[in-house]
């Protein structure tokens, strides 16, 4: 009994001990780490990355069952796979990791330091093109609504679509309600493809977007809106599109579909996903940036760049 008393004694000091030695920058360690953590576990319960990681669990299980029952041949075997590990790990969660810097780099704090860093100019004139461009696309699906044309209009945003705008025709003009509807006509060459649109330009026509890899997408869904899907599921872009068969608007982000836009409805929601609160943005990243200690001083007070 006093041998056990003792040792929880011990354990006691050794507690104590540690936690004297406990700063703040242990505190900060630990809270990265347990989110990047919390975010790992969530990117693979939402992908068919679960599956992997339990096989890669199981041959890890049989791994250690090898090396202590003795079982030279299968411990072998699996030791060349957990000595490759790290390779193998970024092959089969090649498209999970990509997802997962994309997503970094598209995170609000990364923007708000770009927008800050970048100064007002650039974003002012940038603003203006793609409320332009925004207005345009408005007015060239309510032509093609009225006419019962069919469109796939494709916003980039952070994700470059090079990839995309190969398998298309590069147009590289201003956009017009007037040129969208050429574009769509049922008659046009390049009204079969998507539209790409770049800082507020038409920059691409006729170019072939990945179809949605989702098993649970209503079958009453054509291809247009399947191929929205599967390019919102890949990149961060916004997809408008336009039915042929009911006329009937809708958007695509981040492989979800929403439908049933009005004129009203669908600038509103586009001025959102696009240009959203660029005041916010800027003042949020002045304040990183303060933190940081990074902001200018002029007079009295502090003025950001």
């Amino acid at each position: 009994m006093d041998a056990v008393l003792e040792s929880i004694a011990r354990a006691g000091q050794t507690v104590l001990g540690l936690a004297r030695q406990f700063e703040l920058r242990d505190a900060v360690d630990v809270l990265i780490v347990t989110f990047l953590l919390y975010e790992l576990i969530k990117l693979v319960r939402d992908t068919r990355a679960g599956q992997l990681v339990k096989g890669i669990i199981l041959l890890v299980v049989l791994f250690l069952v090898s090396h202590y029952a003795n079982l030279l041949m299968l411990n072998q075997i699996l030791r060349a796979f957990v000595q490759s590990a790290i390779i193998v790990v970024v092959i089969l969660f090649q498209p999970e990791i990509r997802k997962a810097l994309e997503q970094v780099g598209h995170s609000k704090v990364a923007k708000s330091l770009a927008t800050a860093v970048g100064g007002n100019k650039d974003r002012e004139a940038e603003v203006l093109a793609i409320r332009k461009a925004i207005g345009e696309v408005v007015d060239g699906t309510a032509i093609l609504q009225r006419l019962r044309m069919g469109a796939l209009i494709v916003f980039e945003r952070e994700t470059k679509l090079g990839e995309i705008v190969a398998t298309g025709t590069v147009v590289d003009a201003d956009a017009s309600a007037q040129l969208i509807g050429n574009i769509f006509f049922n008659k046009a060459p390049l009204h079969d493809g998507a539209m790409i649109l770049r800082d507020g330009r038409i920059y691409a026509a006729g170019c072939i977007l990945p179809l949605t890899s989702n098993d649970g997408v209503s079958a009453e869904l054509g291809t247009r809106h399947r191929a929205a899907l599967g390019m919102s599921e890949n990149s961060d872009a916004v997809v408008v599109v336009v039915s042929e068969e009911t006329a009937q608007i809708s958007i695509a982000v981040g492989g979800n579909l929403t439908r049933n836009y009005t004129r009203v409805t669908l600038a509103d929601q586009l001025e959102r996903l696009l240009i959203g609160s660029p005041e916010s943005s800027q003042s949020s990243g002045k304040r990183i940036l303060g933190k940081l200690g990074l902001t200018g001083k002029k007079g009295g007070g502090n003025h950001g760049r």
